[in-house]
């Protein structure tokens, strides 16, 4: 016969058991990765007794884990993607408060330096403004630097922070594989080792907030943990490390290795998800992009000024000097490639020289070499081909504003170069003039009339069109010789009865150097040439020692000359009041300077800023907008697993009281069984 004090046993125990599953609930209420447990009871088997069985009373089938995988693996997804999106975010926004602000960003500092070149050409023989703009251009330089700084300080950062989270992914991965170690142990002697499992889905999700991964789980129970391009993190309980290391082809950005047993993968371009992946799409889409185009346009900046002012006369009389350093000097071309780890013994480093500001873009380059001197060119990141070249073409072929040369050693097949042509440009900038004399405000050729002329004839002032080429130290200096030496020069005009009336242009010896006609009454703009002699007055000629050189301007001629009368075109004296080259380079706040396509349309250095201020403005932007996404599906996910696994406080507190009572009612039955035993002794 069924024992009613076995039976009231056996409820009492599983009354107990339940308290027991329920505490252990409560107490890890607050555990994120915890699963609420459940007792599954069953009953024991029922003794016959006679025609029926009658029941023996209850047994703990199990403590089952409540979880649903699927919602476990959803959890882990957005748990990557919300920490993605947080990660390029918290990157990013500090990039655009440094860009837009008035305080740290070149907007500001550019206005101020325009204002000081509008107060200088307005007084264009005081002191005092010069040196005020000589202060602008340096405050202009540091500005570049400081921003460049905060940039460089930026990939710094993400280079510590890969190398920290890569530990923490090890570190990880030992602890899932150890926890698979032990499931497997466990399962296979006692069952379901419900709190192993619950830190192992805790272990993995914590890895997934640091780094996407796919989570495989095999029939033994094991997890096998796989990046998002199939590499394995974790096999059972084996795991494979994760470090970083300097790229091969470009030291100052680290590179994220998979370390394979005695070979390394390079997983830097493959790793999605989690902060690695949020630093790392930081850095490729937004930072070095970002820092190129600082560098571009600080190069524009410095190139569009010095360039403008070497057209003009400073108030010595010479020719203008730079007020930035050169963009070409020694330092700057040799640390515009880095060649590649494993380039072969002795070869040397690639020059880079910049040839023309305006068509530079903000792409690094990647130049493959197929022999000792020929090589390829691929636009990075997209891969796009620049066509196929070689060192010993003469001049070198330019490639997007710059040129390449070779420095040193010899080179073989199969060595490689990254070109960064306006990286580092930001960080050397530097205003180099110090005498504010030497400021060329005034333009290079000044025209007059003669005192004797008669007629209605006036001109407008000449206008060089013949450019000092700032790159070619040959053609600027030949080119400020001739100015100098070969005026001034004189326009005498013939009869006036006659039209077209004729003219004939003198040099300074009284030699005819040319004539022309105009129509007399109207504007006419004359394209004139002028042979270019040297200090001695010999010719200065072309690279064949024959052919003279020449150099040319422009001016109107307006109103009804005389017989006679005359205009001398010369150069400018010194302290002249003249501002007309000041007044160009005011102008360069507008004219096409940056990104200009053959037919001469670009945009300026001041829209190319702004532009890039813009850019990342509509990152931050989307970023916000993705991080709020995320954000958002990682708490549906996390609620929808805490509405399954998670502890309710409230339930568990109905579940006590129903416990109780359950404890309560089998110690009744105990007693009952007590009492009729007594009774039963009692009677005998």
């Amino acid at each position: 016969m069924a024992s009613l004090l076995n039976i009231g046993m056996s409820g009492l125990g599983a009354a107990q058991s339940g308290l027991y599953t329920l505490g252990n609930n409560l107490a890890n209420a607050d555990v994120d990765s915890y699963s609420r447990q459940q007792n599954v009871q069953k009953t024991k088997g029922g003794q016959q007794a006679g025609q029926v069985f009658i029941g023996s009373g209850t047994t703990l089938a199990d403590v089952r884990r409540v979880y649903n995988s699927f919602l476990e693996n959803q959890l882990r997804t957005t748990t990557a993607l919300s920490a993605d999106a947080t990660s390029y975010l918290n990157q990013i926004a500090p990039l655009d408060t440094a860009l837009s602000s008035a305080d740290t960003g070149i907007t500001a500092a550019l206005q101020s330096f325009f204002s000081a070149l509008q107060d200088a050409s307005a007084k264009p023989t005081e002191d005092a403004s010069r040196q005020l703009l000589l202060t602008s251009a340096q405050s202009l330089s540091k500005r570049f630097n400081t921003l460049s700084a905060q940039l460089n300080q930026q990939n710094d950062n993400v280079n510590s922070n890969m190398a920290s989270l890569a530990t923490q992914v090890n570190n990880l991965t030992k602890t899932i594989a150890d926890l698979n170690g032990q499931i497997s142990k466990m399962s296979a002697i006692t069952g379901q080792p419900n709190d192993l499992l619950d830190q192992r889905d805790g272990a993995v999700r914590e890895l997934s907030k640091l780094i996407g991964a796919d989570v495989v789980e095999q029939k033994n129970g094991n997890y096998d943990v796989y990046l998002k391009n199939g590499q394995a993190l974790v096999l059972g309980n084996t795991t494979q490390t994760i470090g970083v290391a300097a790229s091969s082809t470009d030291p100052t950005r680290m590179s994220l290795i998979l370390n394979r047993g005695s070979t390394q993968m390079d997983i830097t371009n493959g790793t999605t998800g989690g902060e690695l992946g949020g630093l790392i799409r930081y850095r490729k889409e937004t930072l070095d992009p970002a820092l190129n185009e600082l560098g571009r346009v600080a190069l524009v900046v410095a190139d569009a000024i010095n360039s403008q002012l070497a057209q003009g006369i400073d108030k010595n009389g010479e020719f203008g000097a730079s007020l930035f350093a050169d963009i070409n000097s020694d330092k700057a071309i040799a640390g515009r490639s880095i060649a590649k780890s494993g380039n072969s013994a002795g070869s040397g480093n690639l020059d880079v020289t910049i040839k023309d500001t305006g068509k530079l873009s903000t792409s690094d380059y990647q130049v493959t070499f197929t022999s000792a001197t020929g090589y390829n060119v691929r636009k990075l990141p997209d891969g796009t081909d620049m066509g196929t070249f070689d060192l010993s073409t003469t001049p070198p072929p330019v490639i997007d504003g710059f040129s390449l040369s070779l420095n040193g050693g010899g080179l073989s097949a199969g060595d490689s170069f990254k070109i960064t042509p306006t990286r580092n440009a930001a960080a050397n900038i530097e205003a180099t003039l110090t005498d504010p004399k030497r400021l060329a405000m005034a333009a290079p050729l000044t025209g007059t009339s003669a005192s004797g002329n008669k007629g209605t004839g006036s001109i407008t002032q000449p206008n060089l069109t013949s450019l000092v080429n700032i790159y070619d130290s040959a053609q600027s200096s030949d080119l400020q010789t001739g100015l100098k030496y070969s005026t001034p020069v004189k326009l005498v005009f013939a009869d006036d009865t006659a039209s077209p009336q004729a003219y004939t242009m003198y040099d300074a010896q009284g030699n005819s150097i040319g004539s022309g006609t105009i129509v007399p009454g109207q504007d006419n703009t004359l394209k004139l040439s002028v042979p270019m002699v040297d200090a001695s007055g010999n010719p200065i000629t072309e690279a064949d020692g024959v052919t003279q050189k020449t150099f040319s301007f422009e001016m109107n001629v307006s109103g009804a000359p005389k017989t006679g009368d005359s205009f001398t075109v010369s150069m400018t004296a010194s302290g002249s009041a003249d501002n007309r080259n000041a007044q160009s380079v005011i102008d360069l706040q507008t004219k096409s300077t940056v990104d200009v396509n053959a037919n001469g349309k670009g945009i300026s250095f001041t829209d190319a800023y702004a532009k890039l201020v813009s850019n990342v403005g509509g990152k931050t932007g989307q970023a916000q907008m993705d991080s709020d996404a995320t954000t958002a599906l990682h708490k549906s996910a996390q609620d929808s697993r805490d509405g399954l696994s998670g502890v309710s406080v409230d339930e568990e507190t109905g579940n006590l009281i129903k416990f109780q009572q359950y404890y309560t009612a089998s110690s009744q039955i105990i007693k009952a069984a007590q009492e009729t035993f007594t009774t039963l002794i009692n009677s005998l």
